[in-house]
């Protein structure tokens, strides 16, 4: 099936299949679905909240058997292949409350499932049967976990018959996943399935094999921050300023898990240490609000504020190790309500815009991110520490931190949280589609949160499977210097030579770059388009600053896409003032040449990275004027 191919579908219901729920309990009480902890409370809301929504999204046509069972995304107009993901979180739910509703769904959609099998053991991305099938792994540990926690459930020919199943796609791991096998998510992923599995089935060989993964661990962690790095093919491929493809997003949300679970079910201490330090590294990224800053990621493409459009969710490391730093259990935590904050007509949104902008939510997110809520639920007994008392880094961090191996600095003054990105990694070897050129790739303020997230450069569908069209206009998110000349684009957030320094003085951080205006080919304006940029914090205020170093030129503009939803207030106090009034205080722009609002069809412009919509604020230069100022206060 094409992507948007399914607007004939009409039984789209959740009727009962009418199977018995072998060995489920029954009769329960409204208090035995509280969680025992706050966090369980939530993970509970949220992942009942989820598994409702895919019931009442799953395709109810007997009459079709490549549709009957399967979960439609009414986003995409279509059928994600790996939504059979949604067994685990499903049969977690038929457990917990007894209900025969969640156990019908599994079951259909494990009847589905062989609509996606391959004669070698495999589960396709999709039902093109051309599709990928790497994602393989992730379904085996799903439905592995769905069998290993509540196989009782079902009837003993059924138990049989899924574990035959997940036989073949563990088997398909073994022979096919080496230290070469795509990118570093699936083999770190890959680690977990074999061993967990192995013992499942009590087979050596996939133990062994996960033992032999395990060893190449340490050798994607960077220095001196444990970064792990390899989402690109070639994984070690550097950039010309010597760095690796690292990616926040998928780190966090996917790869880390697997090397962590797997690290505690083998109860190897050295290794758990090793990644507590890396989980370190990671944490620094995280955002007070939960959000993972993946502003720069090589897979940026597929940031969604919360993390990353096909990942899983951070919940299982950071929840496993929190007992190493109590500070884990704050991010699973806050990450957690972020999720929930997100999730609009009952599915997981790809960021915090999606139901003010009428935009509608991704299936995929939903099911991906249950299965781990699902993990911590079936595991709440063995963790500890999972608790907010202890903060995260970027909520008491003070200063600037650099990171050598991203070319990325983390400032922070008084309510201010500030990325500057000159990280020249570029997905697909393409074109600069996350940020770099020195830009200012977020702003977040304690108030209000992110006024600022980088987008891609340009929205590409570099997935169309994994990525929701961009609805409207596409128009870049990332604060910038830009100018026309012949329709040709020019900006520093395309220039991967920016220089980046930083002083802190004073009360007062100042981040300088030199950066020449560049188009998508890296062809620079070298005659005239040299500027130098300055982000100035202190705690009442931000600056940014636009010098022309070169010759004097017409037609350069400050670019500020300031973070607004629809149905925000905006008040232009004057020519060069204007005011936001969001519900938590007014963001006040005040510049010394005139502000002025672009015009777009719909109240604001949005973007799929990171789901998000902005009031694009433009702030020209006027003739003769060689320098634009422009303050940001939260009053």
């Amino acid at each position: 099936m094409k992507r948007r191919s399914f607007m004939h579908l009409t039984a789209i219901g959740s009727a009962s299949l009418l199977l018995p729920m072998y060995a489920c309990r029954s009769g329960h009480k409204q208090e035995e679905l509280k969680g025992t902890t706050d966090f369980e409370a939530l993970s509970l809301n949220l992942l009942t909240t989820w598994c409702d929504a895919m019931i009442r999204d799953q395709i109810n046509d007997p009459n079709n058997s490549v549709t009957h069972g399967a979960l439609y995304c009414h986003a995409c107009e279509d059928i994600h292949g790996r939504c059979t993901d949604a067994v685990y979180p499903l049969m977690y739910m038929a457990d917990k409350t007894g209900e025969q509703k969640y156990l019908d769904a599994a079951i259909k959609l494990m009847d589905w499932s062989v609509n996606v099998d391959l004669p070698d053991g495999s589960w396709t991305n999709m039902l093109d049967p051309k599709s990928w099938n790497g994602t393989t792994v992730f379904g085996s540990i799903a439905l592995g976990e769905a069998l290993h926690h509540h196989g009782h459930l079902l009837s003993k020919e059924m138990k049989q018959k899924w574990e035959a199943r997940l036989k073949r796609a563990i088997e398909y791991v073994y022979l096919k996943f080496d230290d070469n096998f795509s990118h570093i998510n699936y083999r770190f992923t890959a680690i977990y399935a074999l061993s967990f599995l192995g013992d499942y089935f009590n087979e050596e060989k996939y133990i062994k094999r996960s033992d032999e993964l395990a060893l190449l661990i340490p050798k994607y962690l960077t220095e001196p921050n444990k970064l792990l790095y390899g989402e690109d093919h070639p994984d070690d491929e550097k950039s010309e300023k010597g760095l690796l493809p690292i990616d926040i997003g998928y780190n966090v949300e996917e790869s880390l898990n697997g090397v962590v679970q797997y690290a505690v079910h083998k109860k190897d201490e050295k290794l758990i240490q090793l990644l507590t330090e890396s989980l370190n590294g990671h944490l620094e990224f995280m955002l007070p609000d939960g959000a993972w800053d993946n502003s720069f990621g090589t897979r940026q493409n597929k940031w969604t504020y919360w993390g990353s459009r096909t990942t899983d969710g951070c919940q299982p490391a950071f929840t496993l190790l929190a007992d190493r730093n109590p500070a884990f259990g704050t991010a699973a935590i806050l990450s957690t309500e972020l999720l929930q904050r997100c999730t609009v007509n009952g599915l997981l949104a790809g960021g915090l815009h999606y139901e003010s902008y009428g935009e509608k939510p991704c299936m995929h997110h939903t099911f991906a991110h249950a299965k781990n809520v699902a993990f911590v639920l079936d595991n709440s007994k063995k963790l500890k520490n999972v608790n907010k008392k202890t903060p995260i880094p970027r909520k008491v961090n003070d200063g600037v931190k650099h990171f050598p191996e991203l070319d990325v600095w983390l400032g922070a003054r008084g309510p201010w949280r500030n990325t500057v990105s000159s990280y020249d990694q570029i997905w697909k070897k393409k074109y600069s589609v996350a940020a770099t050129g020195g830009s200012l790739a977020v702003l977040w303020h304690e108030k209000v949160g992110p006024l600022f997230t980088a987008s891609m450069v340009e929205y590409m569908e570099v997935e169309p499977y994994n990525q929701q069209p961009q609805p409207g206009e596409d128009f870049c998110l990332t604060p910038r210097v830009e100018r026309m000349v012949d329709n040709v684009w020019y900006t520093n957030i395309q220039d991967l030579k920016a220089k980046v320094s930083v002083t802190d003085f004073n009360g007062e951080i100042n981040f300088s770059v030199n950066t020449i205006l560049t188009d998508r080919d890296k062809a620079t304006l070298k005659s005239d388009g040299a500027f130098a940029l300055n982000y100035l914090f202190d705690k009442e205020k931000t600056t940014i600053k636009a010098l022309r170093t070169s010759s004097e030129a017409n037609g350069d503009t400050l670019v500020l896409p300031v973070i607004s939803p629809t149905g925000e207030k905006v008040v232009k106090v004057s020519d060069t003032k204007i005011e936001i009034h969001k519900k938590e205080g007014i963001v006040v722009l005040e510049s010394n040449v005139p502000l002025a609002i672009k015009k777009s069809l719909k109240e604001r412009i949005f973007n799929q990275v990171p789901g998000m919509e902005v009031l694009p604020i433009m702030v020209a230069f006027p003739e003769g004027i060689k320098e634009v100022v422009c303050s940001i206060q939260v009053i």
